[in-house]
């Protein structure tokens, strides 16, 4: 990654969470829990999608129409975001799937 990568990437994210700032408080405490029930759960797909930014254009939208927010995402933030993120992989479950430990010649595991 070269220093020009994370000058973008950090405009991105400071144009991102301009977006952000822009919605109403309704809207901008919702998208903080969201932020941190994605950023806990640790979908791998959320770091090389758009997910947030979807969310931000959903939000807008919403706004714009006047709808509250619980009438576009319904009353529990982790039931929604478990929607969007579907059956994505999880760093939870990579960590899963890697071996626990490395045998020795021997065929016991290393402790």
């Amino acid at each position: 990654m070269s220093i020009r990568d994370i000058i973008d990437g950090k405009r991105q994210w400071r144009a991102h969470m301009a977006r952000i700032k822009a919605l109403p408080p309704d809207y901008r405490i919702v998208y903080a829990e969201m932020q941190k029930y994605l950023f806990k759960v640790g979908t791998v797909s959320l770091t090389g999608g758009n997910v947030l930014a979807e969310i931000a254009d959903y939000f807008e939208d919403g706004a714009a129409s006047g709808k509250s927010v619980t009438e576009l995402i319904g009353p529990d933030v982790a039931t929604f975001c478990d929607g969007l993120i579907g059956d994505s992989p999880t760093y939870a479950d990579l960590y899963h799937q890697a071996p626990t430990a490395n045998p020795d010649t021997n065929g016991n595991p290393n402790q």
